[in-house]
């Protein structure tokens, strides 16, 4: 599981948040993302318990505020904690409760006002808890090393409850476990996502419309980045797609799919020549290298597109075609051949 700890100054914006359902999303797009995700984006908030509040959003904000101003010193009262399942995990209602009652007695503040709500708009559980750090007795609860409170805290759970183990965050790790390597599970979809999408399309408007239907907003700059469903942004140099990259593999699809089709026309030319039909599909195509093809270079490009779309390239040998070199004299034999 994944805990957060956020501390604030607005109760009713935070109680709002965690009360109300997606008002960004239209009643279509709800519907669209609830048969992509499995699960159900209307009615997302369902209260699980709370403790010394009641009302409405405007009522439980006021009630919160006049606690609060039983501490004169604390400017940031509201305790915002969260907690999010594994992927695969799951948990019955009144176990999110427990989950959220020892939540509340870890940072101290079960016997302080609290609204405990599940949302249902993720496939994984997750649930928000808004606290009062201060008490009735005006002495507020600790907001220090929260996040490494939490973290240690989503560990000890995990193995009460028989959850899938998930490391926290290397700052509060031992050294020893700072290098045991990560899988970052999103980071993985969207590299898989991105190599998929380029072995499909030869241009940037169908990668982009390709990934938009992926779930993923993309910002191009001077680089290029993905905004997951989850808006968690991502580089695509993170994953190893630079944007140069992506825009050097789409070049290269467009130039090999002209040489496939000059190869095509070649084949097609030659039966008529030799007045045999055309018994070749796509699949079954004879296979020409680049010795051989009347076409020259077909092999050599689909060889190179393969290479640069393995986000991890090992060794520090890269193939001519990637030197600047080789891109300099391509640029000068294009250039030649425009000017005939």
């Amino acid at each position: 599981m994944i805990g957060t700890v956020i501390t604030g100054s607005s109760f009713y914006h935070l109680i709002s948040y965690v009360l109300e359902d997606k008002k960004d999303l239209s009643e279509e797009e709800k519907r669209e993302r609830s048969l992509r995700d499995g699960v159900q984006h209307k009615d997302r908030a369902e209260i699980l318990a709370f403790n010394d509040c009641f009302g409405d959003k405007y009522e439980m904000a006021e009630q919160f505020r006049d606690v609060a101003r039983l501490s004169k010193r604390v400017e940031k009262a509201a305790f915002h904690l969260s907690i999010r399942l594994a992927e695969g995990d799951h948990l019955t209602k009144d176990q999110l409760i427990e989950l959220g009652e020892a939540l509340v007695k870890e940072f101290n503040v079960a016997d302080h006002q609290y609204l405990m709500v599940f949302h249902k708009d993720t496939r994984e559980q997750h649930f928000h808890i808004v606290a009062n750090r201060v008490g009735y007795d005006g002495k507020a609860a600790s907001d220090s090393n929260s996040y490494r409170r939490m973290a240690a805290f989503c560990r000890k759970q995990e193995e009460k409850l028989g959850l899938t183990q998930v490391l926290s965050p290397k700052a509060f790790l031992s050294k020893d476990q700072q290098l045991i390597p990560r899988q970052d599970q999103r980071r993985t979809n969207l590299k898989d996502h991105i190599r998929n999408t380029l072995r499909k399309v030869n241009d940037y408007p169908a990668f982009e419309k390709a990934m938009h239907s992926l779930g993923y907003t993309v910002i191009k700059g001077r680089g290029i980045s993905f905004i997951d469903g989850k808006k968690v942004k991502i580089k695509g140099s993170d994953v190893g797609f630079p944007l140069s990259k992506i825009e050097r593999i789409l070049s290269l699809k467009k130039e090999l799919a002209h040489k496939q089709h000059e190869q095509r026309n070649f084949e097609s030319l030659s039966r008529k020549q030799s007045g045999k039909k055309n018994h070749y599909t796509d699949n079954d195509r004879p296979q020409y290298n680049s010795g051989s093809s009347p076409v020259p270079g077909i092999q050599n490009l689909a060889n190179l597109i393969e290479w640069l779309l393995q986000p991890e390239m090992t060794g520090n040998t890269i193939p001519y075609e990637l030197t600047q070199e080789a891109y300099d004299r391509e640029q000068k034999r294009k250039r030649k051949r425009q000017s005939h």
